[in-house]
């Protein structure tokens, strides 16, 4: 990681400030104390991994400022990286990743801090401990990799060594091994299930053979039902035939009966109307007599009707004559009626225009004043002409101001509205940033315990990897204990008996007595997980297993006792392992509990998250609320002041004034204007009588010209009274009577003859009966002739059709019906068709099941290849987790680098110290037992010895320990340079000088300018003003009022 560019903004001492390293080697950060060097590189640690010396994020943040933003870019593996990490107060981190493309920076950002952060390490292969334990030599934190456990610092290695990709080869061969075993494991299984599927083969044979055989016969028994109902099936054939035709012929026979019965029924019809006809005829002569007597008597009767007829015209005639009479007095009545009506109404009239005209001089007075009232409305009427438009005109000015006016109000009116709805708004501000500082505190909370939560899930991936090298340590002694145990027999057989007679150590027999019982029983069950049975090939063993010489006495104890000695031994291990599992175990089901409840507890944390962005953008929203909610009161105070100054309609106004002064200057009113009307309207009257007046003048005349005339029609008529008796009509009359006494009609004698008529009018019937007899009778008796000639021909068929009746009814007995059977053997067909599908279906399964069997035996023979080759997998991979776990290939490359490690750190610190000081790496120690018992353990010790001896880190000057803790860090880094999997090409010494003498400081100055060429960027930082002068390339820091301030002086 090669630094080009770092870019400051409110980050710790610093408001604003720029640092480019491009062209940079060795520098020396210098400046007071306080001044803001370190703050530098702790910011490129806080933008990388977003950690440093600060105990809470807002602790970065520039003292007033509400964000602080850190910009760092940087060269990585040939490509060009940028992370910018901003910090706002009260609220989370973000995030940005980026490389640089030759369009420029392309994001790389992912969805979350989290993904991002774990997105940068796996670009960087290191983290941020790995960083500050190797490259990073931070202020009174030099000796961080000194103070670490022994496992801490054996894990700082393999990180650096970038061991974590055997880790996860090796979880990913455990994968592959559980995942090869549940494979075979299920195809065992399978293989089970196909061989108890195997075992129905010889029964499904047996069975198919059963089958064809019942087959074979139902198929014979369907061919012999066949035969037999296609010969039922002709027999039954002709039966229905005959029986058609016997149907047909009783059809025949009854239609034949049916037309006898009306030929004998139209038989005695005819026969009883000839009778009739016959009985007529003979009545013939009174039937003759009787019709010429009604023939005298309608001859008289027409005679009488003629003079009927006359009767009625003459006295119709009469009648109108005598109404016509009668109606010519009336009218002559009628008219002297009205001739004295109407010189009544006269007089009348006469006396009411007399009354008329006696008041024309009131109302000639009258008609003057209404002439008077009609000249002043015609004058107002020409005013109102002039001052109509005006007034109209100052209506429509008058509605237009109202309108701008109300527009105004409506106007003033919505921003009050709309001001109220943005008080109210940015009343909610206070709630608001509770509301976000609350839940930016509670996400504050979530994040540490999601921190602590990975903290917990690393811890438990730890426990669980322990315990499987705790697994693997336990089968290994297990297997020793095997293989002593096989030697301890093998020597008691071979020794004889001096080994019978004479105990052995007793501390030895002791511990294998004690500790027998808990070995054979863990070495059970350890290959019982393991899956083989516990035993162990004997070797075949020399005389003497050391030297291979024969066994004596002397040398036979000592070895039994050398193998007994080991035997306890590896029992204590294993004891030790079993406990060290057992408390792992317990370890791991806490873990698992608090997990558990960390998980329950950060199930809001999505949630939270989105409620804190809804809450941000209403915080956002609350600030144009201000902006808006300033410019409406503007707007409003402004409208406002246009309404009460009235100056928004300012010409209407001016033409309204001027049309008041014109109306003013003609001086017209309504209310005159209303009265003018009123008083021509009041003398109206006058007009109307003396047009009255001029009528009556002209009706007196016209009733002084009618009263004569009247008077003479009225004469006229009585005199038309007096002579009607010697009219025309009187004389017409009086001749109709006259020739009505001459005509002397009969009615009664009339009456009696239409009733001779009547009572004799039956003759003329039976009269006309006696003629259609006469014609009918000859017609009737050959109709009867041919009758009884057709019915005798029916009656000779009808006998011949029963006796064909009769032969067919004979046959048809002879012949049974067979439905019955046929029915019986059609059913036991589809009895017999559906046992026969049944069967054959039966059959096709059989013959699938055996087809199955075969495939089953195919499937066998491959599933068993396959677990084959599954079981030769499942070792291979099994050998491969051991491989590639913490004890295999992991440890070996540590113990291979450690001793370069040693002789780096030693040839540096020989340069540092005059030769003075020396370093050993210790891998494996004895345990803090007995001597008798001591074991030895995987460690990770640093042994320091100078001219004196070795003596613990502790005490050795503060010089002394940063020279080596400066040593170590060196050689670290210079080996990782040298290494492929993490190449760290920044060097970064933070303070240290102060603790070394002149002497010391020469010599840390000349071991950096050694190692220069090994490291494409060192920074040095000092507040020693003698040491400026050592370092070409100085980057200055002075701390001001607006904050620390960087000067690069090359």
């Amino acid at each position: 990681m090669i630094p080009q560019s770092l870019k400051l903004r409110n980050f710790l001492s610093y408001r604003q400030a720029t640092l480019d390293f491009r062209g940079l080697h060795v520098a020396c950060i210098c400046g007071a104390n306080g001044a803001g060097k370190s703050s530098l590189l702790e910011a490129i640690a806080w933008a990388v991994w977003g950690q440093g010396r600060a105990a809470s994020d807002d602790d970065v943040i520039y003292q007033g400022a509400l964000e602080a933003q850190v910009d760092y870019t940087f060269r990585y593996r040939e490509q060009v990286y940028r992370i910018i990490r901003t910090r706002y107060r009260g609220q989370p981190s973000s995030l940005e990743f980026q490389i640089e493309t030759p369009s420029g920076f392309q994001t790389l950002t992912q969805r979350g801090s989290r993904a991002t952060q774990s997105l940068i390490q796996q670009h960087l292969k290191l983290d941020y401990e790995t960083f500050i334990n190797s490259a990073y030599l931070r202020q009174g934190r030099a000796d961080e990799f000194m103070l670490k456990r022994p496992a801490e610092r054996k894990q700082v290695l393999a990180d650096l060594l970038n061991l974590d990709q055997y880790d996860r080869l090796s979880e990913q061969a455990k994968e592959r091994s559980r995942q090869v075993r549940a494979e075979m494991e299920v195809l065992e299984r399978g293989l089970e299930q196909i061989q108890q599927q195997l075992l129905q083969s010889d029964h499904l044979a047996t069975e198919r053979l059963t089958l064809e055989t019942t087959l074979e016969q139902l198929t014979q028994q369907q061919q012999a039902h066949t035969a037999q109902v296609q010969a039922l099936h002709i027999q039954q054939q002709q039966r229905q035939l005959g029986q058609q035709e016997l149907q047909r012929h009783h059809h025949q026979a009854q239609q034949l009966q049916q037309d006898c019965q009306q030929l004998q029924q139209q038989l005695t019809t005819l026969q009883t109307q000839e009778r009739s006809l016959q009985t007529i005829l003979s009545q013939s002569d009174a039937i003759a007599q009787g019709y010429a007597h009604l023939q005298a008597l309608q001859a008289q009767d027409v005679t009488l009707t003629q003079t009927f007829h006359t009767y009625q015209t003459l006295t119709a005639e009469h009648q109108q004559l005598q109404q016509q009479h009668q109606t010519a007095i009336a009218a002559l009545q009628d008219q002297h009626h009205q001739v004295e009506a109407q010189l009544t109404s006269l007089v009348q009239q006469e006396q009411e225009m007399q009354q008329v005209l006696s008041k024309a001089g009131e109302i000639g007075d009258a008609l003057e004043r209404l002439r008077l009232a009609r000249q002043q409305l015609q004058q107002l009427d020409r005013l109102q002409v002039q001052v109509a438009p005006l007034i109209q005109r100052r209506q429509q000015l008058q509605s237009q101001w109202e309108r701008a006016q109300a527009h105004l109000q409506a106007r003033l009116d919505a921003f009050n509205h709309q001001i109220q709805q943005l008080q109210l708004q940015e009343q909610r501000q206070p709630n608001l940033t509770q509301s976000a500082a609350e839940l930016s505190t509670q996400l504050h909370y979530l994040e540490e315990r999601r921190l602590y939560q990975q903290q917990v899930r690393d811890k438990g991936l730890e426990r669980r990897n322990f315990m499987e090298r705790l697994q693997a340590d336990q089968r290994i002694y297990e297997t020793q204990l095997a293989e002593l145990d096989q030697k301890i027999q093998w020597l008691k057989r071979q020794a004889g008996p001096w080994l019978n007679d004479r105990s052995l150590n007793p501390s030895i027999e002791e511990e294998l007595r004690s500790l027998q019982v808990d070995a054979q029983e863990a070495g059970r069950q350890a290959c019982h997980d393991q899956g083989t049975p516990y035993q162990l090939e004997v070797a075949d063993y020399p005389p003497c297993p050391l030297c291979d010489r024969p066994l004596d006495e002397q040398h036979g104890r000592v070895v039994l006792e050398r193998h007994q000695a080991d035997q306890a031994a590896i029992l204590k291990r294993l004891w030790v392992v079993r406990e060290q599992l057992s408390a792992s175990e317990r370890e791991i089901q806490v873990l698992r509990q608090e997990y558990r409840d960390l998980d329950y507890e950060l199930a809001n944390y999505g949630a939270m998250l989105e409620r804190r962005g809804r809450l941000q953008e209403q915080l956002q929203g609350v600030v144009t609320v201000k902006t808006q909610l300033q410019e409406l009161i503007a707007e409003r105070d402004a409208l406002a002041r246009s309404l009460e100054s009235g100056g928004y309609a300012a010409e209407w106004q001016e033409e309204w004034q001027e049309i008041d002064h014109t109306l003013s200057q003609l001086q017209y009113d309504d209310k005159n204007h209303a009265l003018a009307r009123g008083q021509v309207d009041r003398w109206r009257w006058a007009e109307l009588r003396q047009a009255e007046i001029h009528s009556a003048q002209q009706r007196q005349i016209q009733l002084a010209q009618q009263r004569p005339l009247l008077e003479a029609r009225r004469a006229q008529i009585d005199h038309d009274l007096q002579q009607h008796h010697q009219s025309l009509l009187y004389q017409q009359l009086q001749e109709v009577s006259d020739r009505l006494l001459q005509l002397g009609y009969d009615a009664p004698a009339h009456a009696a003859v239409k009733d001779a008529i009547r009572q004799n009018q039956g003759w003329q019937l039976r009269y006309q009966d006696l003629h259609q007899a006469q014609q009918q009778l000859p017609q009737i008796q050959q109709q009867r002739q041919q009758i009884e000639a057709e019915w005798q021909e029916r009656s000779h068929r009808l006998q011949d059709v029963q006796q064909q009746i009769a032969q067919l009814s004979q046959q048809l007995d002879s012949t049974p019906d067979a439905t019955e059977a046929i029915a019986l053997l059609e059913y036991q067909l589809t009895e017999g068709r559906s046992q026969r599908d049944q069967h054959l279906a039966h059959l096709g399964r059989l013959q699938q099941q055996q087809q199955q069997l075969d495939d089953l035996i195919n499937q066998r023979d491959r599933q068993q290849t396959e677990v084959q080759t599954l079981r030769r997998q499942y070792r291979v991979y099994q050998e491969l987790a051991q491989a590639c776990g913490k004890n295999g290939i992991q440890a070996l490359m540590i113990e291979n680098i450690l001793p370069h490690l040693e002789a780096e750190t030693n040839q540096l610190l020989g340069r540092l110290s005059a030769h003075q000081l020396h370093v050993q790496f210790i891998t494996q120690r004895a345990s803090k037992r007995s001597k008798r018992h001591a074991k030895l353990i995987d460690t990770l010790d640093i042994l320091i010895s100078d001219l004196q001896g070795t003596r613990p880190y502790e005490t050795y000057s503060g010089g002394e320990a940063f020279r080596v803790n400066f040593a170590i860090r060196l050689a670290l880094s210079r080996l990782l340079a040298q290494q492929s999997g993490t190449p760290l090409q920044m060097l970064i010494i933070d303070e240290g000088f102060g603790t070394q003498d002149a002497a010391g400081c020469e010599r840390l100055v000349a071991a950096i300018q050694a190692i220069a060429d090994d490291f494409a960027c060192i920074l040095a930082v000092t507040h020693m003003p003698h040491l400026k002068a050592a370092f070409q390339t100085r980057i200055e820091v002075q701390k001001q009022a607006q904050g620390s301030q960087i000067q690069l002086v090359l």
